[in-house]
Order: C-alpha cells, then sequence, then structure tokens
C-alpha cells in the first residue's frame, strides 16, 4: 500500500516520530507498543534471520567458498533490515530492506554468470561481474533515494529475479555448460530450486491478497481476536514464504555453480533435520 503525503499527516506521533516511508501495510500501527509499529510484520523477519543463519552455518560447516556465505549474510541482512524498517516505518529504515534486497537479487546474479573453473579472481570473470554489480547497485540506490517511488524498486527486484530465473534454466539445459552436471544432480536443483521460486510466489500472493481485501481481513481480525488474529496478517506470511522460497532456490543454485565450477562429485544435497543442505562430500571423506 503506498502511503501518500495526506495519509502520513494523518497518523499519530509515537515513540519512533512520524511515519516517513512511503510504504504502509495492513497491519495496524503501533497496536501494541509505541516503539513497535506492526508487531507481526516485526517479528516474522525473525524467521527469516534464523534461516540465513543456518544457511551460513551450514556453508562454514562444510568449508564452502566465501561467496557462497557472503549470500548468506545478505540474506540475513534482508531479514535485519526488515525487521527494523516495520518496527520504525522510518524512510531510512525502508531503505535498510530494500536496498539490501537489490543487493542480494544482482549478488546472486553475478555468482550465476561466473562459470569459469575454480573460485579464485585468476582468469575469471569474477573481477568484472564485481565492477558491474558494485556499479549497477550505486546507480540504483542513488536514483531510488532521488525518485522514492516503491513501484519503481519493485520493478527493479522483479527483474532481477527474472534474470535469475531465465539464468538458472540456462545452466541447467545449456549443452557446454550443463554436461558438467549429470541428469540425477540436474533433477535435484531443478526440483528444489522450482519449489522455492513456488513458495517465494505464493508469498507474494498471499501479500497482494492482504492488500486487496484489507478491510474485509481487519474485520475479520478484530472478530477472531489477538493472538489468533496475528495469523491473518498476509504481509507477515510473504516474510516467511520468501524466506523458505529464497533458501531452496539458494541451495538449488549454490549446488548448480559448485558442480559447474568444481567437481559434481565433490558435493552432494542431503536433509538436514528434514531440510536440504549441501555437502562437501570431498571433505567429509578426508575426515
Amino acid at each position: 500500500m503506498v502511503v501518500n503525503n495526506a495519509t502520513v499527516a494523518s497518523l499519530n506521533h509515537h515513540f519512533w516520530g512520524p511515519v516517513t516511508a512511503t510504504l504502509d501495510w495492513c497491519e495496524a500501527n503501533y497496536q501494541f507498543s509505541s516503539y513497535i509499529a506492526e508487531a507481526a510484520n516485526t517479528f516474522s523477519n525473525l524467521f527469516t534471520i534464523a534461516v540465513a543463519l543456518w544457511g551460513s552455518y551450514q556453508a562454514t560447516q562444510q568449508s564452502l567458498p566465501h561467496r557462497y556465505l557472503v549470500g548468506y549474510a545478505g540474506f540475513g541482512l534482508v531479514g535485519v533490515g526488515s525487521f527494523v524498517f516495520h518496527a520504525t516505518l522510518l524512510f531510512e529504515a525502508q531503505l535498510g530492506d530494500e536496498l539490501p534486497m537489490v543487493y542480494v537479487a544482482s549478488y546472486c546474479c553475478a555468482i550465476l554468470f561466473d562459470t569459469a573453473p575454480g573460485f579464485g579472481w585468476d582468469n575469471s570473470p569474477a573481477a568484472l561481474l564485481a565492477t558491474v554489480v558494485m556499479s549497477f547497485n550505486v546507480v540504483f540506490t542513488w536514483s531510488y533515494y532521488i525518485n522514492r517511488n516503491p513501484i519503481y524498486h519493485q520493478v527493479v527486484f522483479a527483474s532481477l529475479l527474472g534474470v535469475i530465473g531465465v539464468r538458472t534454466v540456462h545452466l541447467l539445459r545449456e549443452p557446454g555448460i550443463a554436461k558438467k552436471v549429470p541428469d540425477s544432480v540436474k533433477s535435484t536443483i531443478s526440483r528444489l530450486f522450482s519449489a522455492g521460486a513456488a513458495t517465494f510466489a505464493f508469498g507474494f500472493f498471499v501479500w497482494n491478497l492482504d492488500n486487496i481485501f484489507c478491510d474485509k481481513v481487519t474485520g475479520w481480525k478484530h472478530s477472531i481476536g489477538w493472538p489468533v488474529a496475528f495469523l491473518l496478517e498476509g504481509h507477515a506470511w510473504w516474510h516467511i514464504f520468501t524466506a523458505i522460497g529464497t533458501y531452496l532456490m539458494l541451495i538449488g543454485n549454490t549446488c548448480d555453480t559448485l558442480c559447474i565450477k568444481d567437481d559434481y562429485r565433490n558435493y552432494a544435497i542431503n536433509p538436514i533435520h528434514g531440510i536440504p543442505c549441501i555437502q562437501h562430500v570431498k571433505q567429509k571423506k578426508a575426515q
């Protein structure tokens, strides 16, 4: 829901001051605390942060290249930024939520376009890709700060996700690259990425239902009462579904790029507590 100036002016002042964000959501503001603008939308980000920490822990345990740990760190940063944004509804905090979304998506694009063997900087497009991504993010940051239209951010972010999807399909199908990965592994990667993308899209669907039917849903919340009514906060569910979807897509693409840049026999996807994780098989054998 885009906030116009009249809406912002009508909102009450609270601990963080007046709402300055260009977005607000269906959840009532400062309903339970003068310190937390949106309770469900704020604390649902703890799930995102937990998923990112789990991915970071597994990447460290399996001694995966640092580029993947950086990806999980960026994933966690999105959760932290979103937590602060929904707690304060300040424009500066909104940037802390939205900008990392673009940074992480563009970083993932760079990872997918680096298919040269090895994980160093020599004889690799890594340096060029890093320069392109950094330049893109600087320009986007400046342009978004000047043009504070959330639709602009959403279009850029969706476009980056589209690039990730198309590039993923290309890596799995392009003969010169895909032949490095056996069909059984590609099938697992495709299944994980597809499940992640579908979960992400479902979260977006729920979020939009929340926007479109906000008045009706708000009536249901008051009829049911809290804390059960927290289950009707669609944007909070968006956080949860996108966290799950992002993790599954990251696992799929991490395995794909590891197999392309290294020997596929060194890596496997196995569940830990029911959660798909990448195992460094070569490292396990050495132990």
